[in-house]
């Protein structure tokens, strides 16, 4: 039976201007492959309402699992509940144990629990709450779309609150070869070696070191013996 797949959606004009880095895809990356969860495709939208929706059905009928980061916080332009709720034909409403998780939250700071704050416990009708333990403002999972904050700390919190209650298949392990020489002398070789063996994936990334060009060539699959068996089948091949 093959892994889950998964795709990640970002959203946030910050992103798209360069003003911000995103960190969270790597994060993602490497908690989904733990997992046995493929990452199959990230895209990034600004903070559109109609792209968001558009991204959101898109990616949802698409793979098993999808994960949002952004635009969920307090201010105008956070309007990623909206968008969810839009996707899904799901009403948006302030929910009882959101606001009071918050509510909560901001007596113990000793902080007015006021209107931009609130805005942070409006759900979607039929979602679940993603647990928040650095900031409290909860995530949420409507479908098969877990939404969650951008700060990237909040967000691997929110990663870590939800994987454990998906199912995963095997983790994807990796093997890599690295050869001293050019993609155009070793690209015959391979592309035979991946068409005969599809149950995994090749990839080759060239480098450029002290005046050696070459290649790591990089094997994923779940199974340890078959990595091996094709790293070794690809060594002969390239007569290493």
């Amino acid at each position: 039976m093959p892994n889950p797949t998964a795709a990640m959606l970002v959203i946030g004009d910050e992103i798209l201007s360069g003003r911000t880095r995103d960190a969270n895809m790597y994060h993602l990356a490497g908690a989904l492959t733990e997992a046995g969860i493929g990452l199959q495709e990230v895209r990034v939208v600004s903070d559109d309402h109609d792209r968001i929706v558009a991204a959101v059905q898109a990616l949802s009928q698409g793979y098993t699992h999808v994960f949002t980061s952004g635009g969920i916080g307090p201010t105008h332009d956070d309007i990623t509940a909206d968008a969810i709720g839009a996707a899904f034909g799901a009403h948006v409403g302030i929910r009882d144990d959101a606001r009071a998780l918050l509510a909560a939250h901001y007596q113990r700071q000793g902080l007015e629990f006021n209107a931009a704050r609130k805005r942070m416990a409006r759900i979607p009708d039929g979602a679940t709450l993603i647990d928040n333990p650095v900031s409290i403002a909860p995530g949420f999972t409507l479908g098969n779309v877990h939404v969650m904050a951008g700060v990237p700390k909040v967000f691997n919190a929110m990663v870590a609150s939800v994987l454990p209650t998906l199912i995963g298949g095997a983790p994807l392990l990796s093997e890599t070869l690295r050869v001293e020489r050019g993609e155009g002398d070793i690209a015959g070789p391979l592309g035979k070696i991946a068409a005969q063996m599809p149950e995994l994936s090749f990839g080759s990334y060239p480098f450029q070191k002290d005046g050696v060009y070459g290649s790591n060539v990089v094997i994923r699959g779940p199974d340890r013996d078959v990595l091996l068996a094709a790293a070794a089948k690809l060594s002969n091949a390239l007569g290493l």
